[in-house]
């Protein structure tokens, strides 16, 4: 079932930006319209996305930043692991 497109965005650009758009879209065998969409909307879930990521409550954070205080546990083997000679060495 095809959605029916309503709304409108515009934009100003320069004359270069319009005509490099316009060739582009051209190249690809698509409309302007139809070449713009999936960019700007592929770039604004990227955006909103890498914003939800990063973002956390107080409570979330100090929790975080607790367990990063926290002293290390030492690792079974690590520090005879770092004894050894390097495998990238000649």
């Amino acid at each position: 079932m095809a959605l029916t497109k309503s709304d409108r965005i515009e934009l100003r650009l320069t004359r270069e930006q319009k005509t490099e758009i316009e060739q582009a879209a051209a190249l690809s065998g698509r409309s302007v319209t139809d070449f713009s969409i999936p960019l700007l909307v592929k770039e604004a879930e990227q955006i909103i996305r890498v914003e939800r990521d990063l973002r956390m409550s107080k409570k979330s954070w100090d929790a975080f930043n607790e367990i990063l205080d926290r002293p290390a546990k030492p690792v079974s083997g690590l520090a005879d692991l770092l004894k050894r000679p390097s495998v990238f060495e000649d």
